[in-house]
């Protein structure tokens, strides 16, 4: 089984390994969402963005949401402490809202308040 697309990959031989894996995965998706958190604001303001530009932007914070949705329920499944689940939900809740501001950025594009359309 694979989880995720390009650079997202969870095997299934990864549970073999022990739970220290799916803990690094955890922390490495983690480190990936605050550096987001920083830079998707900046990129949104742009103001010469374009309208593909925030569509793969969109596009990309979706598929990362849904990969850290798949491994909350793999860390629920193997009944990881309660701590580190709200962790996985937390870093799944700052994708979604990261997306839903990239989507808010688009839909301002598509009606002509932006400052720039493309």
């Amino acid at each position: 089984m694979t989880l995720g697309g390009e650079g997202n990959k969870i095997g299934a031989g990864r549970v073999l390994c022990g739970v220290t894996d799916w803990l690094d995965i955890l922390k490495e998706q983690a480190r990936t969402g605050a550096e987001m958190a920083r830079e998707v604001p900046t990129t949104l303001a742009n103001p010469d963005i374009s309208r593909d530009q925030v569509k793969k932007l969109f596009a990309a914070l979706e598929q990362q949401a849904e990969f850290v949705e798949r491994l909350r329920q793999v860390l629920e499944a193997n009944d990881f402490e309660p701590e580190v689940l709200v962790a996985a939900e937390k870093l799944e809740d700052r994708y979604a809202e990261l997306a839903a501001s990239a989507a808010e950025r688009l839909k301002a594009m598509r009606s002509g308040t932006a400052t720039r359309q493309q």
